[in-house]
């Protein structure tokens, strides 16, 4: 890919990378990686143009192209099986004994405002495939025509969109949001395969597309309801740091750091922080 080329997240050799740390502080790790890049010159572009992406581009060595592999993650077929397992087994659980609370809020926002329960939106999942993403509606029917509007107003890290007091949202939608309740409609995504309880942020286009090269390998798992950018900071990390982020899930994947990772959401969703 041309160096030249804005608007794109791009490829670090696994020679200039250190593994990201996933527990005590990640955030700060991630930071002092993006820096350590940076003063290295392997952080070339800047912000770019409206989409406010970072280009991440290690220089080559002489005489050859830029690599665009990262250490492969050696995620063996019992892990695997036995990760979708739990997935399964949760998903079904966590359904069932929340039965009662789903049909809750459907009611309530059915009363609170006009439109569909569930909001459904374009992602990008496991290898590339899209799928259509469900939540609980928490704004007005129709928000997301009215978000070139507002983009005037978005306050999340570059690459991403959030407004805090977003005028689109309805009353039972800042609770629902509060608390991360909206996000429950995607167990039924981890029941078909298409998500995973833990995994990375499934994407909207527009976001995805920012993201090129071996940085893509985030797609080689299934997207999750939480994972290590929600529990960190979600929209306040940008999302070349959401990208080093996930890579540093990939590498260091294992079942018990998806467990870390489910309780650490829990205690969001006890605490109200939201993800």
């Amino acid at each position: 890919m041309d160096s030249a080329q804005s608007g794109s997240i791009a490829s670090l050799e696994p020679k200039d990378s250190k593994k990201v740390s996933l527990g005590g502080g990640p955030r700060d790790r991630i930071r002092a990686k993006t820096v350590t890049a940076a003063e290295n010159g392997h952080l070339n572009g800047g912000l770019n143009g409206a989409a406010g992406t970072v280009a991440l581009r290690p220089p080559a060595p002489p005489g050859r192209a830029p690599a665009e592999n990262l250490r492969a993650p050696a995620h063996g077929a019992l892990a695997k099986a036995t990760k979708r397992t739990i997935d399964l087994i949760g998903a079904v659980l966590l359904i069932a004994i929340l039965s009662p609370l789903l049909l809750v809020i459907a009611l309530l926002i059915k009363l609170d405002s006009s439109g569909p329960i569930l909001f459904r939106q374009r992602r990008i999942g496991r290898a590339n495939e899209p799928f259509s993403m469900l939540k609980f509606r928490t704004m007005v029917d129709g928000a997301d025509e009215q978000k070139a509007m507002l983009q005037h107003l978005n306050e999340a890290a570059d690459g991403l969109f959030k407004i805090d007091g977003d005028p689109r949202v309805t009353r039972v939608g800042r609770w629902l949001r509060v608390t991360s309740l909206d996000e429950l409609p995607q167990l039924l995504h981890v029941v078909t395969g298409r998500m995973s309880l833990v995994g990375p942020r499934p994407l909207v286009p527009e976001e995805d597309s920012l993201i090129t090269g071996s940085n893509r390998r985030r797609l080689d798992m299934r997207p999750g309801m939480t994972g290590v950018w929600q529990v960190n900071g979600a929209s306040s990390i940008p999302i070349n740091e959401m990208v080093v982020l996930d890579r540093g899930y990939l590498e260091d994947w294992s079942l018990w750091l998806d467990c870390r990772l489910l309780l650490q959401t829990a205690s969001h969703v006890i605490l109200r922080r939201g993800l």
